[in-house]
């Protein structure tokens, strides 16, 4: 996927404000091992975030400075809603929807390409992403959701999409 010098910077800012969120969370046994591959996290996040459009990014980044402004980790509070250590963040019908056609989108993407992508549990994949989700603002998670029903409609696999991503990233920097 090519992008423009105005996405590069705008994933690049997106990704360096969730690295230091996700530097300053707490792990109970330590530092955990995770936190000490920032690398590794730049590029699983910038997958994560690839099949976004500029709109959705541009949002999520109005999330991430607000969530800063206000003393918020979103990576502290996603993985409090994992353990259920916190009371759910929104209630919205949003949630459950993305989160459905994303695991659906593993689903088929597992079936389609078992040689790359394992399924792993698709209800961890679904609880982690639902947490997630729960962090973004009501502006970020419809414009979300509208980049999941077009995709849909287009027939188009946003794991796929990612995975495809990620396997010409590998392609193109072995040392990654």
């Amino acid at each position: 996927m090519k992008t423009s010098p105005e996405r590069e910077a705008l994933l690049n800012e997106i990704i360096e404000r969730e690295l230091a969120m996700f530097l300053a969370t707490p792990n109970e046994g330590g530092t955990a091992d995770c936190q000490q591959r920032p690398d590794t996290f730049r590029v699983m996040r910038r997958m994560a975030h690839i099949t976004h459009d500029d709109a959705t990014l541009k949002s999520y980044l109005d999330d991430l400075r607000a969530a800063e402004e206000s003393g918020r980790n979103f990576m502290l509070e996603k993985y409090a809603r994992m353990d259920d250590r916190m009371p759910p963040l929104s209630e919205s019908p949003l949630l459950d929807e993305i989160a459905d056609a994303e695991n659906a989108f593993l689903e088929e993407a597992a079936r389609e390409r078992p040689d790359r992508i394992q399924r792993n549990g698709s209800d961890i994949f679904r609880r982690y992403l639902r947490c997630e989700l729960e962090t973004l603002s009501p502006e970020t998670l419809a414009l979300y959701a509208e980049e999941v029903r077009r995709a849909k409609a287009e027939g188009r696999n946003l794991v796929l999409e990612r995975h495809q991503w990620l396997a010409d990233f590998m392609a193109s920097h072995p040392r990654a």
